[in-house]
């Protein structure tokens, strides 16, 4: 049995560990102030570049905005989707998360976001849903018809109610799509395919129209798999195939 040598914790890491749980337990809460440098330093036993170091990273991570000398201390800021949205694109793109992972992840966050949008969804939705679709009925070659898909995509992760649900979702559509030749641009006959699409996107939203949310989320699902499955390896497969019933 062999072990590997540990890194020493700096000091400013343990910092930042404190005022991260007391921002996500909401003893800290967005717009309030934490104490200056000075009192940090007290209160953590540690000197100023230690204190600022702590002060960088939080400020990087979007949990505070810190101006040098501003004497009221760092601001503690609400939670961003714009953070949220490169942490998630960071991860997804780590070397350890394949195309397997990612298109499964995917294929349970749309086939979530069809669910409650069949229950959400008001008559605006549902207007909303009719547009895009028409966008993608009446679009003049791939591009436009592309745009008009990604937004009808978009209206139905917003129909969610969950802004999770919506930056999870376009940070992994956004990283399969990267990872995988699209499909449709390399396509023989792209009007066949670009019908095929239309007909889909039709049945998602006949599904959500009656409120069915477990028709709407299988129909996404299985479109997934039957667009994207092929660049997996087969015997990576199985970790998408429960998630077609």
């Amino acid at each position: 049995m062999k072990f590997e040598p540990v890194a020493p914790v700096r000091a400013y890491e343990r910092i930042v560990e404190q005022i991260e749980e007391a921002v996500v337990s909401g003893r800290l809460k967005p717009g309030e102030r934490l104490p200056g440098e000075r009192e940090l330093m007290t209160q953590f036993g540690v000197g100023r570049s230690t204190v600022r170091e702590a002060l960088r990273v939080l400020q990087a991570a979007e949990l505070i905005r810190s101006r040098p000398g501003d004497p009221r201390g760092p601001e503690v800021l609400a939670a961003s989707p714009g953070a949220l949205h490169r942490s998630m694109h960071r991860l997804a793109r780590a070397e350890h998360v394949g195309l397997a992972e990612l298109l499964q992840f995917r294929m349970v966050l749309d086939g979530s976001s069809h669910l409650l949008a069949a229950e959400l969804r008001t008559a605006e939705d549902l207007t909303s849903l009719d547009t895009a679709l028409e966008g993608m009925a009446a679009a003049d070659g791939y591009a436009e018809f592309s745009r008009a898909d990604v937004a009808f995509h978009d209206v139905i992760a917003r129909v969610s109610r969950n802004p999770l649900l919506v930056v999870s979702g376009e940070v992994v559509r956004g990283v399969v799509l990267e990872l995988i030749e699209d499909k449709l641009s390399h396509a023989n006959d792209r009007g066949t395919l670009m019908r095929s699409w239309l007909r889909h996107h039709e049945e998602v939203l006949n599904a959500i129209r009656a409120a069915d949310g477990e028709s709407a989320a299988r129909l996404a699902r299985q479109a997934l798999y039957d667009n994207y499955a092929e660049y997996v390896p087969k015997d990576q497969r199985t970790l998408l195939t429960p998630l077609l019933t």
